[in-house]
């Protein structure tokens, strides 16, 4: 571990720890296994995952997919064995066995293939999740259980209004509007954390008459291997298959995380050391009843702007937890069940992709159904299935589509006499290779799901003397959702570095999107979009005071 960046590996994971702390609360509770088991999971995978972990400043921790999966588990054991005491050996298990299952994709190398998840299936999966927690989290939010199912509480929702309890409502509420607020006063302090102690410090000084977390485990985690001698070989059948979902989940989570800190920080992940960390972690916590988790965007993303940048920032969040573990346990009992509620609707708000949402009606029909099916399966049938099944009939539809065009690949060179790569025929009579400024990156074939993340991976290689970068887009006859918010995101990061992203001949199907989705001319104004690259070059050429 180095020690290259000391101070802000300390703030960014005291940062992250702070974040942290309620969502580790909050996942516990929803995942029925309590909020200590919350803590258990942020503290000891996050410790272990940012140790072994192939992502520099990621911090990892429970998060809501996850959760989502460990309470159906944790509900079905419950059902099956009477109680939790007597499901805990069988949780534990499938926990374990996630994390093995984790390590066992790393060592594979499956990392790799997590890049060829279309847009629309992860946008209609996330979505789900998140419409999943804010439902769940209702009944908590009106004061009482929740039924643990979505079937469930849309059944007894009307019944469960009659009974509701108005202070829970208010809590709840008030939460919700503080986590809002606060990041509009300061970013210095998380939203989650205030309003858990103001709501917390009310609910205690008037003596709001609303459920609360109870009591937490204080001192270091205990170790629950005994729970695991109740376990008969023939419940191999009732953990296999969510073990596998647990372990798929975590993966794609995590990885999504890693690409997040990619682009902000100019590095390259492993994906399969990355897998193996979070294995191991995750196993490691479920031996003292964590609950499992993966790479937590939001975290990560508050590590790194608050200046952590190796792995000794992602255990310093871990540290920042277990002294809270040991000191301000009893403190935590006071917080109301409906203020954790509040603080998992938002994070389900959060979760829902509403750029995909909105963009229902701009994007290819194709995408768009993609998009809807996988978000009700994931919903009301089952998540692994709906990713799977998702990415069935992306692949069908892609084929159908595509069944004469080739992998597309990309180049990104200057325009200069020694230029390795060949350069189109219409490149050929170009005289502006005296600008060292200029780049040019050619796109060969359709821009899918595919090559979504090689796409962004060139943004970590651009020069920094680029001025300019045409990309040349007449062989691109074909582009989709994943396509087009990639090729998004690169531009608005080349523009942040000052660079002007010119297009040149860009195809009727493309140009349809990118007007239909404002990528014209909101991102790349009218200016910059050339009908031939003979035009682009006049251009340039009218620029050479710039260049």
């Amino acid at each position: 571990m180095k020690f290259r960046n000391l101070k802000g590996d300390i703030f960014g994971g005291i940062t992250a720890g702070i974040v942290a702390l309620p969502l580790a609360l909050a996942f516990g509770v929803q995942s029925g296994m309590g909020a200590s088991s919350g803590l258990y999971g942020a503290l000891i995978l996050g410790a272990l995952a940012a140790i072994f972990g192939g992502t520099s400043c990621q911090v990892s921790g429970p998060t809501g997919p996850m959760t989502v999966v460990s309470a159906v588990v944790v509900a079905g054991a419950v059902a099956k064995y009477g109680n939790i005491e007597n499901a805990l050996g069988i949780i534990i298990l499938t926990f374990l066995l996630a994390g093995v299952f984790q390590i066992v994709f790393g060592l594979l190398k499956i990392g790799k293939y997590i890049k060829y998840i279309p847009y629309p299936v992860l946008s209609g999966f996330m979505s789900g999740i998140g419409v999943i927690i804010i439902t769940l989290q209702l009944f908590p939010a009106i004061g009482l259980s929740s039924p643990g199912k979505i079937i469930d509480v849309v059944v007894k929702l009307p019944e469960a209004i009659e009974n509701i309890n108005r202070i829970s409502i208010i809590s709840a509420a008030i939460t919700i509007i503080i986590i809002y607020i606060v990041p509009k006063i300061t970013k210095v302090i998380p939203g989650t954390l205030v309003a858990l102690i103001l709501v917390s410090t009310a609910s205690y000084i008037f003596k709001w008459n609303t459920p609360l977390i109870g009591e937490i485990s204080s001192g270091f985690p205990t170790l629950k291997i005994s729970a695991l001698s109740a376990f008969n070989i023939t419940d191999l059948r009732f953990i296999f298959v969510p073990a596998i979902t647990l372990a798929g989940l975590g993966t794609i989570d995590s990885l999504l995380t890693s690409v997040v800190a990619d682009n902000i920080t100019r590095t390259k992940h492993n994906s399969n050391k990355e897998l193996i960390g979070q294995g191991i972690g995750n196993f490691v916590a479920s031996l003292f009843g964590g609950i499992p988790g993966a790479g937590a965007t939001m975290r990560t993303v508050v590590n790194i702007k608050s200046g952590g940048k190796t792995k000794l920032s992602g255990v310093i969040h871990s540290l920042l937890l277990l002294l809270i573990i040991l000191g301000l346990g009893k403190y935590v009992s006071y917080i109301p069940l409906s203020a954790l509620a509040g603080v998992l609707i938002t994070v389900g708000i959060g979760i829902i992709d509403t750029k995909g949402l909105k963009n229902l009606f701009k994007i290819p029909k194709s995408d768009a159904l993609i998009l809807i099916i996988v978000l009700i399966l994931t919903v009301f049938v089952d998540l692994l299935q709906a990713v799977g099944i998702g990415m069935v009939i992306a692949s069908l539809i892609f084929m159908r589509k595509a069944s004469n065009m080739v992998e597309a690949s990309t180049s990104l060179t200057r325009v200069e006499k020694e230029d390795k790569e060949i350069a189109w025929e219409d490149e050929a009579d170009l005289s502006i290779d005296k600008y060292e400024s200029i780049y040019i990156k050619r796109f060969d074939g359709p821009m899918f799901f595919g090559i979504a993340s090689k796409i962004l991976e060139r943004i970590n290689i651009i020069p920094e003397n680029a001025k300019v970068i045409i990309f040349r887009m007449k062989r691109v006859p074909y582009i989709d959702q994943s396509g087009l918010y990639a090729l998004e995101e690169v531009i608005k990061e080349m523009q942040k570095m000052g660079i002007i992203v010119v297009m040149t001949r860009i195809q009727p199907q493309p140009m349809y999107l990118f007007r239909k989705n404002r990528l014209i001319p909101d991102i790349i104004p009218e200016k910059y979009i050339f009908e031939n690259i003979e035009d682009c070059a006049k251009w340039l050429k009218q620029q050479s005071d710039f260049l």
